[in-house]
């Protein structure tokens, strides 16, 4: 401890950080009556788990309320700040607790930011029962803990607080003497709730945006004023969630994809905005609108395609700002396209079947003959060129034989696929009625 240590005042989320379960907010399908993790702390019988959930929605609070509840020895870890040389003094710590019978819960925050053998550290101790491990993360366990580990760990989807639970804690921090209880603080009706609009479900951003706003108002005796103009300055601009390697990322161009798949470009328009204004490569989103254009509008709109390459192409000529309208003419005309997947399904049954049949021959009838050996191999014997024929078709086989009669392109009545759908009918009784002629 230093001389001026304690005259820094610590952050008002540090200030109001809950030290029992009754004065934590959120959770209550973890944490309301009866429910399994109260029931769990309340009886003193922690397993490892893993607290997965946003930002701010108290992950290390609810750790913090474990320790005070139970009989066992608390080791706060950072994976920031830590390396295997610190885990093994630490488990050594927690072995040594373990002879003399006391249990020792070890919560390690953030503990996606652990490579594989980081998190194996950790394994043998949680095991045999040396440690209780409690992990925090905002990444999907499924990806960032080794399967090992989390198969040994329960885990507990923390959810983000809602616009009510936050406004009830704003609430709190103008009264509780921890917060700002020993001031009088004059703010316009529904400004908590813009706050808690403002900060999405994150406890911590709530907290500090209160306090960035009380702390900017103007002081007259012991009242301190919050004018809209201070409120709109601090809430002004925010940082979107997003991880660009992470889950959010496959979980906003899944949102995107399945709007337009869904024809609704108004929300389409929303998650492309989501993802440009994050700093998301406009390339990325791009090639997944390619993509789109066969998967899911195919041959009932040909022009999805043209359309969904001319974005790729201005998004490559001159970047953002500027190409985020390019993109969004491009999702726009993707949502409103009549849809296939005839497309995307023929090529799946096709690639079915070409794994499981790789060695068929080709017919003899559609090999080339480039050498003399082939020519007296038969190799292109029988061969009919369409274009020798009025219809500009023949009966030919093309298919391998253990194959023949297989369809694998089953276009819809959607859009131009429904004249492709005609053409096709025709085609094939065509070839039906002149299946003899070979």
């Amino acid at each position: 401890m230093t001389l001026f240590e304690n005259s820094v005042p610590q952050p008002l989320a540090a200030r109001l950080r809950p030290l029992k379960l009754e004065e934590y907010v959120g959770q209550t399908h973890l944490l309301g009556n009866g429910k399994v993790l109260r029931r769990l702390i309340e009886s003193d019988q922690i397993s490892s788990m893993i607290f997965w959930g946003p930002p701010g929605v108290g992950k290390t609070t609810l750790a913090r309320i474990i320790a005070n509840h139970t009989k066992a020895a608390f080791i706060d870890f950072s994976a920031v700040t830590s390396g295997i040389k610190e885990i093994r003094t630490v488990m050594q710590q927690a072995e040594n607790n373990r002879r003399y019978g006391e249990k020792t819960i070890v919560f390690v925050d953030e503990i996606h930011r652990f490579n594989k053998a980081q998190q194996d550290a950790f394994l043998p101790f949680v095991e045999k029962g040396s440690i209780i491990l409690i992990g925090a993360t905002t990444e999907n366990p499924s990806f960032e803990v080794n399967g090992a580990l989390l198969s040994r760990c329960k885990v507990f989807v923390l959810q983000a607080l809602t616009t009510k639970e936050l406004v009830a804690l704003l609430e709190r921090a103008r009264k509780d003497p921890r917060g700002f209880g020993n001031v009088h603080i004059d703010m316009e009706p529904g400004m908590c709730e813009a706050i808690a609009n403002f900060a999405n479900g994150d406890a911590r951003t709530a907290l500090s945006t209160l306090e960035m706003v009380v702390l900017n108002g103007d002081t007259n005796g012991s009242t301190i004023t919050v004018s809209a103009e201070t409120l709109e300055q601090c809430i002004s601009k925010k940082s979107l969630l997003y991880d660009k390697k992470g889950e959010e990322h496959y979980n906003l161009i899944s949102a995107l994809h399945k709007s337009m798949r869904n024809s609704d470009p108004d929300a389409a328009v929303y998650w492309l905005a989501r993802m440009l204004e994050a700093g998301e490569d406009p390339l990325y989103v791009a090639r997944r609108v390619i993509r789109f254009a066969s998967e899911d509008v195919g041959l009932a709109d040909p022009q999805a395609l043209t359309t969904a390459v001319n974005a790729f192409q201005a998004c490559h000529f001159i970047g953002m700002p500027e190409c985020s309208l390019h993109l969004t003419q491009a999702v726009v005309y993707m949502s409103l396209a009549p849809k296939s997947n005839a497309l995307y399904m023929a090529y799946e049954y096709a690639k079915k079947d070409a794994l499981e049949q790789l060695s068929e021959p080709v017919p003899l009838v559609i090999r080339n003959a480039p050498t003399k050996l082939m020519e007296e191999l038969s190799y292109g014997e029988g061969y009919q060129y369409a274009h020798d024929t009025k219809e500009k078709l023949t009966s030919m086989q093309c298919m391998p034989d253990s194959l023949l009669g297989k369809a694998y392109y089953c276009p819809t009545d959607q859009g131009m696929e429904a004249d492709l759908k005609k053409r096709l009918e025709q085609i094939k009784a065509w070839k039906e009625a002149n299946a003899n002629e070979l």
